[in-house]
């Protein structure tokens, strides 16, 4: 049979199955697409893919499923990505657009992803370790207290209140906290978490070394420094924010033995966080990993599509849904590209604003 004609047959079996969750023989096929040919024809197709190992029957029947290199073909000869329709669109940029902050933006995105694939929806919170410093605010508070206000590129503010040690009043405190804002900012700003983090513990062992400095005025740029070091290394540590996870039993029949090893496998973040991890820097590439191309055992019975979302042309984390091997991936990957480019817009707004 002629190629094109394979990725026809293969193609409604795929569609079929994704619809019914039945087994799908010739005579289903003949009469629900335009294949222009008889059934006989057809099973003889389908005798040859299963030979190819596209498909196979899951019992006696006549019919038969995908195997997990039948949906990577299909996936891989889409010859395109549908785009969302309109209201779809808006309906996505209004509800994230609405989002108040950065945790606000991620809670959104997983509600929004699972909702819309009806799949486990997961997102990872920006890396740290991709992110950077965007500015440092100091705002004194009563006598000798400070907030340090740590702004971050991707829409992250952290907040801290340190006591210097030395008051801040008058001209001479007005001076000093604009002088280690100065100089925080001018080592600090527009450079990546670990490099900020290296710079200011040099700033500090530089201010000590000034003969000409005040103890007092070196006491308090210790303490900032410390209190914006406690902030950069805690906000390294890497997080993913799940939703949707009642959507699988909804899918329980996918499922040959039970869901328990997947629930398993979606508890340990480190876990998801590598898989995540582990696409390519393309913004612009969603990301298909199929049934036991999951190098996770308890995954192996489902897909994982997902992408990058990031500020500018830089990755800073991902996003994306898990579900059965019997997915609509053609909806799920638009719903998954659609969503990352709106949350790559909202940190791009963030930062230029």
């Amino acid at each position: 049979m002629s190629e094109d004609r394979r990725l026809m047959v293969l193609r409604a079996i795929v569609q079929d199955y994704v619809q019914t969750s039945e087994p799908v023989g010739s005579k289903a096929l003949v009469e629900r697409h335009h294949l222009g040919v008889s059934a006989a024809t057809v099973r003889n197709d389908m005798a040859l893919l299963e030979e190819e190992g596209l498909i196979h029957a899951p019992h006696t029947s006549a019919g038969r499923v995908p195997t997990d290199a039948g949906y990577r073909l299909f996936v891989d000869r889409l010859s395109a990505i549908k785009p969302l329709g309109p209201g779809e669109r808006r309906a996505i940029s209004q509800f994230l657009q609405g989002a108040v902050d950065l945790d606000d933006v991620v809670d959104r995105t997983v509600r929004l992803l699972a909702s819309l694939t009806r799949q486990v929806a997961v997102v990872q919170y920006p890396s740290l370790t991709r992110s950077t410093v965007r500015h440092i605010e100091l705002v004194p508070l009563g006598a000798t207290h400070l907030m340090i206000v740590l702004i971050v590129n991707t829409g992250r503010v952290e907040q801290r209140v340190v006591d210097t040690g030395r008051s801040l009043a008058g001209p001479d405190g007005e001076g000093l906290v604009a002088s280690m804002r100065a100089h925080i900012n001018e080592v600090a700003a527009g450079v990546p978490f670990t490099v900020a983090a290296t710079r200011l513990r040099r700033l500090v062992e530089d201010t000590d070394g000034e003969s000409g400095t005040d103890a007092g005025d070196r006491a308090a740029m210790r303490a900032v420094v410390s209190a914006l070091g406690g902030a950069l290394v805690e906000e390294r540590e890497e997080r993913v924010v799940l939703a949707g996870q009642a959507n699988l039993a909804r899918s329980g029949a996918d499922f040959p033995r039970t869901i328990g090893p997947i629930l398993e496998a979606l508890e340990e973040h480190v876990t998801l966080l590598r898989l995540l991890g582990q696409l390519g820097d393309d913004p612009d590439l969603v990301s298909v990993r199929i049934g036991s191309e999951n190098p996770v055992s308890g995954l192996q019975t489902t897909s994982l599509v997902s992408m990058g979302y990031g500020s500018g042309a830089e990755r800073v984390a991902s996003l994306g849904v898990l579900g059965p091997t019997r997915m609509d991936y053609p909806t799920t990957m638009a719903s998954v590209r659609a969503v990352a480019r709106y949350v790559s817009e909202i940190l791009d707004d963030n930062q230029t604003t």
